[in-house]
């Protein structure tokens, strides 16, 4: 590497650490940062500000009719910027807050329309990270924060992640470590008086329910969503994927090199070069910590596809299906 390269390759990376006041201080002035979080980690910034939120928009070359999620550190400060929380809505929030629970409720017209795509409800949920945490204590307002990847493509995991995608484009990332979940938030709100999941997430349907009762599960996949991560084509490697039973696939891709993302036990008639398996003894929780990891992994490797198996639909096996189904739209 010569000087020159040294010299924009120090140029293009982000500052990365774990003080929460540098992190409070760029935020401050209007500037993104990347933060941890239990789930993935998120491009944030002030979210009473729309003119910082639009460079979350233009970091990601996110279209704007795609919703942010808001995060706060406590029940109390949610109150700030919202008019209401249904009862039964409440009741999760008080089950699951902090973790990766998110509710729609009425914003208050100090929460942007650039924040909520214009729609009358905003995402908020207290994410289960004590550094994350410690800094949302520190500030005025509460963070705007998608994943922190280009729009549409992996979320990231890790803080490496992060740099490697957005460097270029963010003031600091606060380096939290490995993400524990591995799945966004799940998503809930209210209609109705009916409990609807908006998106299948790190937090089970079966969970929900043991609060609420009997919800709806409303996956919109269109270019006009209610809430965040329902466009048909999310979370998606560059390279093609499909999604189905992996030693079928591996018929119709032959002759192509293929890498597969596999769960449970290894099919003896797989060949592919690379093989990663979210879970070898079948943990659902294990699996969604590795899925978006070992997908990038994939995506990064010299394979032309990338074929992967469903999981059983229950747990959070629920949410990884619908995310490797839209990483394939």
């Amino acid at each position: 590497m010569t000087h020159y390269d040294l010299l924009s390759y120090i140029c293009t990376v982000a500052q990365s650490g774990t003080d929460i006041f540098t992190a409070k201080q760029c935020l401050e002035e209007g500037q993104l940062v990347a933060i941890p979080t239990e789930t993935v980690y998120g491009l944030a910034a002030n979210a009473f500000d729309a003119a910082s939120v639009a460079k979350i928009f233009e970091a990601k070359n996110r279209p704007e009719f795609d919703p942010l999620i808001v995060h706060t550190h406590s029940l109390e400060a949610v109150y700030d910027f919202v008019t209401d929380i249904h009862p039964q809505l409440l009741k999760l929030a008080e089950s699951y807050w902090p973790g990766p629970l998110t509710l729609l409720l009425p914003r208050q017209d100090i929460i942007p329309d650039l924040t909520t795509s214009g729609l009358g409800r905003v995402g908020v949920r207290i994410p289960a990270h004590l550094l994350s945490l410690s800094l949302l204590r520190e500030l005025d307002f509460p963070l705007a924060a998608p994943s922190a990847n280009p729009f549409g493509y992996i979320s990231p995991t890790t803080a490496a992640h992060v740099q490697k995608q957005l460097g270029d484009r963010i003031s600091y990332i606060l380096d939290g470590g490995p993400c524990e979940v591995g799945l966004e938030s799940t998503i809930v709100g209210e209609e109705d008086n009916k409990i609807i999941i908006y998106r299948l997430g790190g937090l089970s349907v079966d969970a929900i329910e043991s609060v609420v009762g009997n919800v709806s599960i409303q996956l919109n996949q269109s270019s006009n969503p209610k809430a965040p991560g329902q466009l048909k084509s999310h979370y998606a490697p560059r390279k093609p994927l499909f999604v189905g039973n992996a030693v079928e696939l591996q018929k119709k891709h032959a002759g192509q090199k293929a890498a597969f993302l596999i769960f449970g036990a290894q099919a003896p008639e797989l060949n592919g070069f690379l093989v990663k398996n979210l879970s070898p003894a079948q943990d659902y929780k294990e699996a969604a910590a590795n899925l978006f990891a070992y997908l990038r992994e994939l995506d990064e490797s010299d394979a032309d596809v990338i074929l992967c198996d469903l999981l059983p639909g229950m747990s959070l096996g629920l949410a990884i299906n619908d995310r490797l189904r839209r990483a394939a739209g």
